[in-house]
């Protein structure tokens, strides 16, 4: 149905030269959409856009944790329809063990990027009315594990700001919501694995009801929040693999 498509929109894409920024980049195009994709390989980047099939997709070797980088790359963008914040990275440690640098860095890609990068195309009005603003947010906010302070709490900080950002946008009829989903089959997830006994990522799946998840069932639902057929859905967190 015409209203779940997303012909004639642009959507923006932070990192997207793997996982699941690079599914849901796979899953616009196939939409109808054009996307412009974001992050720090050049070659992925590449990659990502030499699968795509539309003639009208772009993309920007970006490192978004430098401010100039984020104006220079908001400046070259279109008026956007949709924005999916996809780039993120974990890290597993006791509270114990926790240092500063190791809370800045994780902090700085999870959180402060997406919320400067939303506020610099806020502010230069780079999003139509009617725009969907996409954060992927993980259910390991909602359910403590060993190791995952500093991870839980970057991802609780994004919905809380999701949830701001839907109230002051929703005069302008522009969404923002959150997807939660447990462990993905991801490279994220696989260097997880080198920091989480076999024990426990078994532990993981078991718990979780539908198990592990593909990049595409996190695709599938971005897809969603992005088209028209959501547009009375904002301020939401959908916890994607049963919980």
């Amino acid at each position: 149905m015409e209203q779940f498509g997303l012909s004639n929109k642009n959507i923006l894409i932070t990192g997207a030269s793997s996982g699941i920024g690079n599914a849901i980049a796979s899953s616009v195009d196939k939409a109808g959409g054009s996307v412009f994709i974001t992050g720090r390989s050049e070659e992925r980047l590449k990659m990502t856009i030499n699968t795509l099939g539309s003639p009208n997709n772009s993309s920007f070797v970006a490192d978004l944790t430098d401010e100039k980088t984020i104006n220079q790359l908001v400046d070259e963008l279109p008026i956007l329809n949709g924005i999916v914040h996809s780039a993120g990275i974990t890290t597993h440690m006791p509270a114990r063990f926790l240092r500063k640098a190791d809370f800045e860095k994780l902090y700085n890609i999870n959180f402060l990027v997406p919320v400067m990068l939303t506020a610099r195309i806020l502010k230069k009005k780079k999003l139509a009315s009617g725009g969907s603003i996409v954060f992927i947010s993980s259910l390991g906010a909602k359910h403590p594990y060993f190791g995952g302070s500093m991870y839980r709490s970057s991802k609780s900080a994004i919905e809380s700001y999701s949830q701001t950002l839907a109230l002051e946008l929703a005069p302008g009829k522009i969404r923002s919501n959150c997807l939660s989903p447990t462990f993905v089959k991801t490279p994220m997830v696989e260097g997880a694995s080198q920091t989480i006994s076999e024990e426990a990522m078994e532990e993981f799946d078991k718990n979780s009801l539908l198990g592990f998840g593909q990049p595409d069932d996190v695709a599938n639902a971005a897809i969603f929040l992005l088209s028209d057929a959501a547009r009375w859905i904002s301020g939401a967190n959908i916890p994607l693999g049963g919980y």
